[in-house]
C-alpha cells in the first residue's frame, strides 16, 4: 500500500502526518523548534534546526507505522509562509538565519518606501500592504546592512521554508515554491502570476536566485 506524507513546518514545531490511500492516519509525530530574538524586533530561526526537526518528525512517523520511504507515493508541505532564508546553491549551507514573519527590523525601511509613494504600486500588484511582515522588505534590509551580500548573490538561493525543505529533500536538485508562498513575499504579481520585474528591482533581488513557481496542487 502506498502512503501520503504531510509535512507541516511551523513557527514553534515541525509535524509529520502519514496517511494511507483511504485517508486514514497511520502515524504522526512532532518536534519543537526554537526561536531567538538577538535584538529588539529581530526574530530568527536556525535553518538547519528547521530541517532537522522536520526530518526527525517524518522519520518517526514512518518508523512508528513501519513504513519504508519507498512506500511514500507523495509528500505535501505546509509551512510558515512569510519566513525566508538564503542558502548556498552548491552546498545547501544556510547563509545566515531564517528571518521569521514576526521579525520587524525593516519597519524603518517600509516607512521610507511609503514616503516615496510605493505602497499603491505594491498593493495593486501583490494584493499586500507594504509591511515588514513580508519577506521582500527584510531582504532589502539585508542588502543595505550586509556589505558582502550583493557580491555573494550569484551563488545563493532565496526561498521561503517550503523551498528550503524541497532543496534538502532533493539534495539540491529542486529550487521551487508554489503560488501561495510566492504571493507572501511582496515580489509576486498576482495578475501576471510571475515574479514582478519592477518589484524585484525595488527590493534588489535578482530573478536568478528565486525559486520556480508552480501551482499549489
Amino acid at each position: 500500500m502506498d502512503y501520503l506524507l504531510a509535512l507541516d513546518q511551523g513557527t514553534t514545531s515541525s509535524r509529520a502526518l502519514l496517511l494511507d490511500r483511504k485517508g486514514r492516519v497511520a502515524a504522526q509525530a512532532q518536534r519543537p523548534v526554537s526561536i531567538r530574538s538577538p535584538r529588539p524586533e529581530w526574530v530568527e530561526q536556525d535553518p538547519e534546526e528547521l530541517w532537522a526537526s522536520q526530518e526527525a518528525a517524518a522519520r518517526e512517523a514512518l518508523e512508528t507505522a513501519r513504513v519504508s520511504p519507498r512506500q511514500v507515493a507523495a509528500i505535501g508541505i505546509a509551512n510558515q509562509r512569510e519566513t525566508f532564508l538564503l542558502w548556498e546553491r552548491k552546498t545547501l549551507l544556510p547563509r545566515g538565519p531564517a528571518l521569521v514573519w514576526q521579525d520587524r527590523r525593516s519597519s524603518g525601511l517600509c516607512a521610507r518606501l511609503q514616503a516615496q509613494g510605493w505602497e499603491k504600486t505594491i498593493q495593486e500588484k501583490t494584493g499586500l500592504r507594504l509591511n515588514p511582515y513580508f519577506s521582500g522588505t527584510k531582504f532589502l534590509w539585508l542588502m543595505e546592512h550586509l556589505p558582502e551580500l550583493p557580491r555573494a548573490l550569484n551563488r545563493l538561493c532565496f526561498g521561503t521554508v517550503d523551498s528550503w525543505l524541497l532543496a534538502k529533500l532533493s539534495g539540491g536538485k529542486l529550487h521551487a515554491t508554489e503560488e501561495s508562498n510566492a504571493s507572501r513575499t511582496l515580489l509576486y504579481n498576482l495578475s501576471e502570476r510571475c515574479w514582478d520585474p519592477e518589484l524585484l528591482s525595488l527590493f534588489r533581488i535578482p530573478a536568478s536566485i528565486l525559486p520556480e513557481v508552480h501551482p499549489s496542487a
